[in-house]
């Protein structure tokens, strides 16, 4: 009887996509838009995402051009990027905001290194657990006589492959935010 790594593999895609959204949302000295995406603009007595209110573009490596379909919307979106805190400023003008990307400093950089370390760990924390349920239900199909102790051997091995391509992609995505913050 062959077990079932369906759950786990899907668990594990789940994981990275967790990881890739964290580590898009960590600054690297770039603008990109995707860390606009969090931000939430009180709007017309609602609260909302503010690639709903607004057109965001990249202007260069350093800004980023957020253009509201509302120009009355613009003090309310520089407010809502300022309340997210996140180390960049707003520009206002007559058409929109020009979000501006600091350079990084070294500081930074090594605080940037550790938080996608902590995502790692957390990341691979959630692998574990995944690992010990998918162990605990291969050994309890073994005590029930679902399986022999060979197959269950065998099955031993297949999940610590998964374990170990999951953690690889984990490390390559790691690695590729890295050189992001270094460059």
């Amino acid at each position: 009887m062959a077990y079932n790594f369906t759950e786990i593999k899907e668990h594990l895609s789940d994981i990275e996509k967790w990881l890739s959204t964290e580590f898009s949302s960590i600054r690297t000295g770039k603008a990109t838009p995707q860390l606009l995406d969090s931000i939430r603009v009180e709007s017309y007595g609602q609260t909302q995402a503010l690639k709903h209110l607004a057109s965001i573009n990249i202007e260069d490596a350093q800004t980023l051009r957020v253009i509201p379909w509302d120009k009355g919307q613009i003090k309310g979106i520089e407010t809502a990027i300022a309340a997210a805190n996140l180390g960049i400023s707003s520009a206002p003008d007559a058409d929109g905001l020009r979000i501006i990307f600091p350079q990084l400093t070294t500081e930074r950089r090594k605080l940037l290194n550790k938080l996608i370390g902590e995502k790692l760990e957390e990341a691979r924390v959630s692998l574990r657990k995944e690992r010990e349920k998918t162990w605990n239900d291969i050994q309890s199909m073994e005590r029930n006589g679902g399986i022999s102790d060979d197959v269950r051997f065998r099955l031993k091995e297949d999940l610590q492959k998964i374990i170990d391509d999951g953690n690889a992609r984990f490390e390559a995505m790691v690695a590729k935010k890295r050189i992001e913050i270094e460059n």
